[in-house]
């Protein structure tokens, strides 16, 4: 192995050290430093300004790790489901899962990150979401006034206020990700009995493991 390719695997290293005590850093304390997260992860403050020139550019980074978490999940949880109901159910389900990790940070990447930068970042996961309810409306599943653009920004939004509202100690984590699912579910135009229950047979089954 040469100098430059250890120098590169010690750089790696060290950004990926750095991101995970970021993360773990602004999730315990929202105005964290780069001097508190470089103390954190045992660097020099040189160290953490050489991978990110900004607080705002660490941030930056950490959101678009977690928007690729939450597509890889959507796409894991939709994997072979036919009905759109149930892949709908099982997305919002799984995307909570990794979302709740996250709630925080989102909260936190508002103040820092555009809005605007945020919905552009989640444009492949709404985009998925359309085709679901677009088949559920033409199938007959669903039953919204809105198209499945608007439908699927409605749904977005309705996400982030979940989570607003158990950063805000409204509603618990362990029961957040069911009211969504069910919720998202009824704002589609699926009897909330119907809903209700779906969710449930889903959120009952275990969990695959990685």
């Amino acid at each position: 192995m040469t100098a430059m390719t250890t120098g590169n695997s010690r750089a790696d290293a060290n950004r990926r050290r750095i991101l995970d005590v970021a993360l773990a850093e602004l999730l315990r304390d929202p105005d964290a430093s780069m001097d508190q997260i470089a103390r954190a992860a045992g660097v020099v403050r040189r160290t953490v300004y050489g991978h990110f020139p900004s607080r705002e550019a660490l941030i930056s980074t950490l959101v678009d790790e977690a928007v690729q978490a939450l597509g890889d999940a959507d796409a894991g949880a939709r994997e072979g489901v036919a009905d759109p109901a149930e892949a709908v159910a099982r997305s919002v389900l799984a995307i909570w899962r990794i979302a709740d990790r996250y709630r925080l940070l989102v909260a936190l990447a508002q103040r820092t990150v555009t809005v605007q930068g945020i919905r552009e970042r989640l444009a492949p996961l709404r985009a998925n979401k359309v085709q679901l309810l677009e088949q559920g409306l033409e199938d007959g599943v669903f039953g919204s006034p809105l198209p499945a653009p608007a439908l699927a920004y409605a749904h977005e939004q309705l996400l982030f206020a979940v989570m607003e509202a158990v950063n805000d100690g409204l509603l618990t984590a362990q029961e957040a990700g069911r009211s969504a699912a069910v919720t998202v579910l009824t704002a589609a135009g699926m009897p909330a009995s119907a809903a209700t229950a779906l969710v449930a047979e889903v959120s009952e089954e275990p969990q695959a493991t990685s």
